[in-house]
């Protein structure tokens, strides 16, 4: 069996070599060992520079030797391969009538097909290596250049930073090369086929190839050169690569670097002591030191040597202090003459795997990270530095401190700012080929699936190589990765050793690989809490557990968020994980009145395709970048600084530093202490304490009585003293609220004062009557009929029961929908079983028992008219002896006239919060608009909801209308529309916002409480046990008055 597969191997390896050559007997694009012609060999990226200063600026415009060729090309689509003009690359062919396009650019986007989404299912027929030729568009680009005058008798390079899925490439009609991988630079020779003055490039561009089949990711499929194209000029003796390997010592304060510098001789004869001058140079432009080493290479070879200087108390590379260094190689002949520069930045760091932990610069790191796609609402997978900084300066504003490049290396550009900026990378080999199977996912055909097949290997390490190579000098790139939902065959193992040989200085995880051997990190996709819980108790543990995804932000998610740290923080085991995922994945679209909505799977024509519709939203934040109110949720639990109360009568609290490298003496600390939403005092306090410890804090508060209908809160919050470019001066970067001993906000006096209220009953109704405020409640079905506060009627629709939310993207990935739909209109559907006056301790209260047919249960309202003419009203629900479906929510529903739309409110606040996502939502008073508490989710949900309300008021511009106490804390809501305005019913039917129209009436949701918003998984895990409406029982009440200016 071995001597099987050691052959076919070799077999493999020598088809490479002898394909490019012969014509081959099936098509490149359908060929898993064919997936580059002629490419040149993945190398670390880098230009040649004509002097020091450009190279360390790192901008390639500066360098002589470089030509963009970015820009707009002449492009022709076809549908199918056999519809493509077959001789478009010739330099007489006429392209005149061609229309142009913008490289780099996706096709789809400008007209030119469909976009589809699909997560998993192969957006083709499932067939390797085949593809289906009836839906295979091609697209051929053309352009011209012009090479400089001062590239004459050099060597030229046509460089892709990202290839495609196919491509063929030919220059001044002559072919050149092919190559697959659709994520990773592309490189070729084109020397001899230029010319001096001007040349014609020619690109044909298939949108799928058997290279599709290991491309299958959770993302849009869009097609075209989508990264920056480019040409650039060495001499015939060059640095053809080079790995720079900065490390620490013991004690992570002495340094020391070793880099080996590969040569390139392309002359005919030998090339002696060819000069190779190191420097390093630190961010103020101070020469650290100065190497000088000299290399020998024989005629077109190649020839490598390594040298190693150790550097004294360098400034270390961190996240959180990303200190860069300039290193630059200076090549010189034989005779000293300068031949070019090339430089990268590095960061002394030193990243280890120890006592089971992960480590860098010898702290355990706590992983507060975020997976992201490549993704732009306009341009789609072309990524300007725009974007890209919009996102790093979110992240560290949300305290993310990681990212997950999934699934596939992300543009250069992008690994360069989380350099400067200090992001932690995992960097991704551009591989999943989920359609065929996955490791722990079930079963699958191991016969069919290209991780266990020996003729796919070679097409898998490809991958593994163009990964590491182009990103071995980036510091933030801490953990490499083999892929993402791709089996674990044996190239997997592979590539493990093979990364593990080629570099020392960085840990490799691999999801699929479970708890094997071939990963270094246990990093599971949302494992149950359960798992975490037996794993974060194991002794002895070898392995850190850091989760590649978790917490399933689709829609109106990140619920339970604080629990998954919770077990985190208490183990030594666990070190974090990363979020799925960054960024809503939708297009900017306007329907045809004009109205705006983000477009998701079965848009944009794809309907008729295979879709897993608004999968592709499960963004912190929307596809322009505005967070989610989830967001904020995760800001608070990721925070660094973390606050524990200790005796909060007395003012002691204890901090935390959780920061890696940084004092707290670089933050201001302020508190404030709230009597019933209201602050009473405000302080400051100085809090010097190193990282990774912990000590007790004196806070100067008020002396506090406890009293009835009051309660004490503490605030504190830490802000930046400095600014930086992502983070500005005075920024909130944590935050924690206490109670100051029991509260007693809802233990407040009975008042008997003032004239008893009218009750007047007849055949039809009861009223009440008291300070101007007339009730009528309805004897046929117990409800309010009418209600007047001086005549003026403030409510379109009076309060009825109401147990349903529009179901929210997790509930739809549980079946709340179908499971929990007997609650639908079960507060619409009633029957009265009785209704009477009643006189108890001095008060007359009306007591309405109602029937709940559907789900066989009572439903009983105690109304209660005080002096004052505020209504109390009680709200009892016992189930019958039916067994019952759980409740998605417990409340009432009314709607006011559209003039009462200025809502305050004391609860939580002041973004969207639920019972299982609030922690980051302080207790106090807010004031919006109606309107502003929408949350335009993409797909719409149940949305704007607040946690914890002890009151609420809708007033119109004079300041008057109606005010709602709780009898216990509330769940409230104000919308301009109904739940079932957001409920598309048992199916979603492809819903955006543009199909919601904001009704002329304010609609309020006033619950005991709701079901949490869940968030482990959006496809069929609930909310945590307590976070469901379960019991038998429930009851609640409020107090509706009128509010008067």
């Amino acid at each position: 069996m071995k001597k099987v597969t050691i052959l076919s191997c070799i077999f493999t390896f020598i088809s490479l070599v002898v394909s490019a050559q012969e014509k081959p007997t099936t098509n490149d694009w359908e060929n898993p060992a064919i997936f580059q012609i002629n490419r040149e060999p993945a190398r670390a990226a880098f230009l040649p520079y004509a002097d020091e200063s450009s190279a360390i600026a790192d901008d390639y415009t500066r360098s002589p030797w470089f030509l963009t060729l970015d820009g707009k090309w002449k492009f022709n689509w076809s549908p199918t391969p056999a519809e493509r003009p077959m001789d478009f690359y010739k330099t007489d062919f006429n392209a005149t009538n061609w229309k142009e396009i913008a490289v780099p650019s996706n096709w789809e986007l400008d007209g030119y097909g469909i976009p589809i989404y699909t997560n998993i299912t192969y957006p083709f027929v499932k067939n390797p290596p085949f593809i289906n030729h009836a839906d295979n568009p091609v697209g051929s680009y053309r352009r011209a250049f012009e090479l400089p005058e001062n590239w004459n008798g050099r060597r030229v390079y046509l460089h892709f930073e990202a290839g495609t899925s196919a491509m063929y490439i030919w220059v001044n009609g002559e072919k050149v090369g092919y190559s697959e991988n659709t994520k990773s630079p592309t490189e070729f020779d084109i020397t001899k086929y230029v010319k001096a003055g001007k040349n014609q490039v020619a690109v044909e561009v298939y949108r799928w190839s058997d290279g599709s089949y290991l491309e299958d990711q959770d993302f849009w499929r869009l097609s075209g050169i989508d990264r920056d194209v480019y040409l650039y000029s060495t001499t015939n003796t060059r640095i053809a690569d080079f790995f720079a390997r900065p490390d620490l010592d013991a004690s992570y304060k002495n340094g020391s670097l070793s880099v080996d510098v590969k040569l390139k001789n392309m002359n005919a004869v030998a090339k002696n002591n060819q000069i190779v001058e190191a420097k390093l140079v630190d961010a103020n432009g101070k020469e650290v030191f100065k190497k000088t080493i000299k290399i020998n290479v024989g005629a077109n070879s190649f020839e490598s040597t390594t040298f190693a200087q150790n550097v004294s108390a360098p400034k270390l590379w961190s996240n959180e202090t990303p200190n860069l260094y300039s290193l630059l190689l200076t090549l010189k002949d034989e005779n000293g003459k300068f031949i070019e520069t090339v430089a990268t930045q590095i960061g002394f760091r030193k990243v280890e795997l120890k006592n089971g932990q992960l480590l860098v610069n010898g702290v355990r790191i706590m992983v507060h990270g975020v997976n992201i796609h490549e993704h732009n609402p306009k341009t789609g997978h072309y990524q300007d530095k725009e974007t890209m900084m919009k996102d790093i300066k979110l992240m560290k504003q949300l305290n993310i401190n990681a990212v997950r490049c999934s699934h596939y290396p992300n543009n250069l550009m992008w690994v360069k700012l989380c350099n400067k900026y200090g992001l932690f990378l995992v960097d991704e080999a551009n591989i999943e080929s989920h359609g065929m199977g996955a490791e722990l996912q079930g079963s699958f055909d191991k016969t069919k699936h290209p991780a266990y097949l020996p003729e796919w290997k070679a097409a898998h390490m490809d991958r593994i190589y163009s990964l590491v190579e182009r990103d071995k000098n980036q510091p933030s790139v801490i953990l490499w990765s083999l892929g993402n939902e791709c089996g674990n065959g044996p190239v997997f193992h592979e590539a493990y050793k093979w990364i593990k040989n080629r570099d020392n200085t960085r840990l490799v995880q691999f999801e699929q690989a479970g708890e094997e051997e071939n990963t270094d990190v246990v990093c599971p996709m949302y494992p149950s809490m359960d798992y975490m819980r037996e794993y974060a108790k194991r002794k002895d543990v070898k392995r850190p557990f850091i989760m590649c995804e978790y917490s399933h932000a689709m829609g109106n998610s990140s619920g339970n968020f604080q629990e998954y740290w919770d077990i985190i923080r208490g183990s030594n085991n666990m070190q974090g994980g990363f979020i799925w995922d960054w960024v809503d994945q939708g297009f900017e679209m306007t329907d045809e009145v004009g109205r705006k909505y983000w477009s998701y799977g079965g848009d944009m024509g794809s309907q008729h395709y295979t879709n897993d519709e608004n999968f592709c939203h499960n963004g912190l934040v929307w596809p322009d970048r505005t967070p989610h109110p989830g967001a904020f949720e995760v800001k608070k639990v990721y925070q660094d600084i973390l606050f524990t109360g200790v005796d909060l009568k007395q003012g002691i609290i204890e901090v935390e530093n959780g920061f890696g490298y940084t004092n707290l003496d670089q933050y201001l600390f302020k508190y404030e202490v709230l009597e019933n939403g209201l602050v009473i005092k405000t302080g400051t306090v100085d809090i010097k304490l190193e990282p990774q410890s912990k000590k007790q804090v004196q806070l100067e508060l008020p002396k506090l009585s406890s009293k009835d209908g009051v309660e004490y809160l503490l605030n504190i919050y830490a802000y930046t003293k400095n600014g930086t470019e992502v983070l500005p001066q005075n920024f909130e970067v944590a935050r924690e609220q206490f109670s100051i001993s029991e509260s007693k906000y809802f233990v407040k006096a009975v008042s008997n004062k003032g004239s008893k209220p009218a009750v007047k009953e007849t055949k039809d109704w009861i009223t009440l009557n008291a300070s101007g405020v007339e009730v009528t409640i309805n004897k046929s079905t117990g409800l309010i009929q009418d209600y007047k506060s001086n005549g003026e009627r403030f409510f379109n629709q009076l309060p009825v029961p109401n147990f349903w939310r529009a179901p929210t993207d997790n509930d739809f990935g549980n079946n709340m929908q179908v499971a929990s739909n007997v609650w639908r209109t079960v507060g619409r559907i009633s029957s009265l079983n009785s209704i009477e006056v009643k006189e108890e301790s001095g008060k007359t209260t009306v007591v309405a028992t109602l029937f709940l047919g559907d789900v066989a249960s009572t439903y009983t309202i105690v109304y209660t008219m005080n002096s004052d003419g505020s209504l109390t009203m009680v709200n009892t629900f016992k189930a019958g002896s039916n067994p019952l479906s759980e409740m998605p929510r417990f409340g009432m529903l009314f709607s006011l006239k559209k003039e009462l739309d200025n809502f305050s409110y004391y609860g939580r606040g002041p973004w969207e919060n639920y019972q299982d996502r609030n922690t980051s939502s302080l207790k106090g008073i807010y004031q919006s608009k109606v309107a502003d508490q929408y949350v335009p989710y993409t797909r719409p949900q149940e949305n704007g909801y607040k946690t914890d309300v002890r009151w609420l008021t809708l007033t119109n511009n004079s300041g008057n209308g109606i005010e709602i106490e709780g009898l216990q804390p509330l769940g409230v809501s104000a919308l301009h529309n109904y739940p079932e305005d957001f409920d598309p019913g048992l199916t979603k039917k492809y819903r955006h916002t543009s199909d919601i129209t904001p009704r002329k009436e304010v609609v309020i949701c006033v619950d005991l409480a709701q079901r949490g918003v869940g968030g482990d998984n959006s496809w069929g895990a609930l909310p945590h046990e307590q976070y469901q409406l379960k019991n038998k029982e429930y009851s609640y009440g409020f107090v509706i008055k009128p509010k008067k200016n």
